[in-house]
């Protein structure tokens, strides 16, 4: 909670650093260096950009998947928690977006926000983040405010857009916002270090990947925007990999090195050890730590009650890797091999051209190189394994069940990939907290919604059949 805190006031503060406007004719006296009146647009877009830590990081999801077991409180791994607020999204990171589109539109602020790079390049990598905050926050809670959001005093009620007509409207926004970009770079951008042509690539796999989200619901739709995005150029090597930087110092590290600063309380689950020994996966030793008291990686049965799981001793589990809980461990937002499995599927499903085996193989191999364990034969072994060799009888599900494992504690993509396939075979824990006993398949909305906003609330929960709880089902859940 303190690090979250002073995240939040750092990004406030840069969100509001400015600049001054030019000396009337009198000179600069009344001119205060410390209160200047226009925004800084690369402040703006390095404040939002932190607003990807929570969906690139948090432990919520990866709990959902059930990559992740908890040792000691195991409410979250149970579902004792419903309700989860998007506020944060709207009043931090898509407000200072929005303002950043606005900085760089009106006459009046464009030339001094074009001291930051061309306006349209700006405006393009807004739309862009803006796009990946809103498909985000619609696949967590399906129908969300949109079309009317974002609109401060004009509007403090905003309707809730079905998740249908956000996802139409994202399609055209990524299309529009990647044929925008020019040459050039953008200030403030710590997350493609201003690189346009990998701000063209991201809009462009946020789409194939959009486009697989609609693949049971709208299978039409899905195959011709999957072609699309694929043939304007999506990530194609590890080097285009979309990652989070993460510092070594307080304010800006990893969250899973501080979750790890007080107790110890995050294993790597039974199934996805499990998972990974009997196939003989060298990124074991990456993921997991061994069991301190066996010297054996032993995953953490999930989600036993709080008392059950307390009295396994900690020496004989494996906790997370502490590779992955440095302070500079990076966050992965989207990768070369989370594209290569995209590729597999829709290749699967003749959505494009192209062997689905090859596109597979290639994932994997790009997962090993992105952690660094692919030297010698060690690929080529691998995918020769039976239960890992390509079989397309049951593609589908050897192609989720190793991207499950690829976006490992990327939770939500892989919580979402597990709704709308069933894949990987996940069971339920023997004794929930939820009242239905199933894993969730959304989050319930933030109680002020139902307290300030309640007409455009309960309007929304009608497609949710009344109820706003863990068990809904997103549009595209079928």
């Amino acid at each position: 909670m303190k690090k979250n805190i002073k995240i939040s006031l750092m990004g406030a503060l840069m969100a509001t650093a400015l600049v001054a406007c030019e000396p009337s004719d009198f000179g600069d006296m009344n001119i205060d260096p410390n209160r200047p009146s226009v925004p800084v647009t690369s402040n703006l877009l390095t404040a939002s950009q932190q607003g990807l830590i929570g969906p690139i990081t948090d432990s919520q999801p990866t709990l959902y998947s059930q990559q992740i077991s908890e040792k000691f409180y195991t409410e979250n791994s149970r579902y004792g928690t419903a309700q989860f607020s998007f506020n944060g999204f709207y009043s931090g990171p898509l407000a200072n977006l929005e303002l950043i589109i606005q900085l760089n539109t009106d006459e009046a602020t464009k030339a001094v926000a074009a001291q930051n790079g061309a306006n349209n390049n700006q405006i393009a990598v807004a739309r862009i983040l803006k796009a990946f905050m809103y498909w985000h926050m619609t696949d967590r809670w399906g129908d969300i405010p949109y079309s009317q959001a974002l609109l401060g005093r004009e509007n403090f009620t905003p309707v809730y857009d079905s998740q249908e007509a956000i996802y139409n409207s994202l399609f055209t926004e990524l299309k529009e916002a990647s044929a925008q970009i020019t040459s050039g770079t953008i200030a403030g951008d710590m997350l493609l270090k201003g690189n346009l042509n990998l701000w063209k690539k991201f809009a462009n796999t946020i789409r194939l990947n959009m486009a697989l989200r609609l693949s049971e619901v709208s299978p039409a739709k899905a195959r011709t925007e999957f072609a699309s995005a694929f043939a304007d150029g999506v990530i194609s090597s590890n080097a285009d990999n979309v990652v989070f930087a993460f510092l070594a110092d307080e304010n800006n590290d990893n969250p899973w090195e501080d979750r790890f600063q007080t107790r110890l309380d995050f294993n790597v689950s039974k199934p996805m050890v499990d998972l990974l020994k009997a196939n003989n996966d060298p990124r074991l030793p990456i993921f997991a730590d061994k069991a301190v008291l066996t010297q054996e990686y032993v995953g953490m049965p999930y989600g036993l009650e709080q008392g059950a799981a307390g009295a396994i001793p900690n020496g004989q589990v494996s906790f997370l890797g502490i590779a992955m809980r440095r302070q500079t461990s990076p966050g992965y937002l989207m990768t070369y091999s989370q594209t290569q499995f995209m590729l597999a599927e829709g290749a699967l499903r003749n959505w494009i051209s192209g062997d689905a085996e090859t596109f597979y193989n290639e994932a994997i191999k790009a997962s090993f190189d992105q952690y660094g364990v692919n030297s010698g034969t060690v690929h080529a072994d691998y995918i020769a394994q039976s239960g890992v060799a390509f079989d397309a009888s049951k593609g589908l599900e050897q192609i989720i069940t190793q991207k499950w494992v690829a976006l490992f504690l990327n939770g939500y993509e892989a919580w979402a990939e597990w709704r709308r396939t069933g894949f990987p075979v996940l069971t339920p824990p023997a004794s929930t907290i939820s009242p239905s006993g199933i894993i969730p398949t959304r989050q319930g909305y933030p109680t002020t919604e139902r307290d300030l906003n309640g007409i455009n609330y309960n309007a929304a929960l009608q497609g949710l059949g009344g109820k706003d709880d863990l068990d809904g089902k997103v549009w595209w859940d079928k």
